[in-house]
């Protein structure tokens, strides 16, 4: 197991155990056994779920320290996982993760128990921060944020799905016209 000077310390200064158990739950599952690997190599225990019910399922088996669960699963909400969790294990701490970052889906998550609440892609060393930070402390800014071009993409690609991937509805919502979301929507997502 090899973990750097600053995973070493941050583990310290957190009253983090090595071997802390830690509960990955998200269906895209190259992603979790990526995230499983680092993980594991900054010294916790990785269990990993791909839906709602593992994740229920491995939460009451196991109850672990810390849990990064994914928002939308392929059977459910992963806020459903969080409310368990903090309800069986209240000192938890827990990330939600999600590909549509929105503010009222932030809050829910936090309401329910989520300390802390990312949107993808996130690397590990985000997870990690926004989980071993201190109750008082906020994590450090991340070192790449998205652009506040990319941020409105993501936003109109949010509201698109949510219309079935209809154009004029979607355009109604974000009081565009048609014809510029349709540019908007032919172009790839800036970086």
């Amino acid at each position: 197991m090899v973990l750097n000077r600053y995973d070493m310390n941050t583990l310290q200064e957190n009253n983090c155990e090595m071997g802390s158990s830690i509960l990955l739950v998200d269906d895209d599952e190259p992603f979790v056994k990526r995230l499983g690997r680092a993980m594991e190599k900054r010294g916790f225990t990785v269990n990993t779920a791909l839906t709602v019910s593992e994740g229920k399922l491995l939460t009451e088996k196991l109850l672990p320290r810390y849990a990064v669960i994914d928002l939308r699963l392929e059977d459910g909400s992963g806020l459903e996982v969080v409310e368990l969790l903090r309800s069986k294990r209240p000192d938890s701490r827990i990330v939600v993760l999600t590909g549509y970052g929105a503010i009222a889906t932030a809050v829910a998550a936090v309401k329910m128990g989520a300390t802390d609440y990312l949107s993808k892609p996130s690397d590990a060393e985000d997870i990690m921060n926004a989980l071993l930070v201190g109750e008082q402390n906020k994590p450090p800014p991340p070192e790449n944020p998205m652009s506040a071009d990319r941020v409105r993409w993501e936003h109109i690609q949010r509201v698109f799905e949510l219309c079935n991937r209809n154009v004029s509805e979607t355009a109604r919502r974000l009081s565009m016209h048609r014809r510029t979301l349709q540019r908007i929507l032919a172009k790839r997502s800036p970086k």
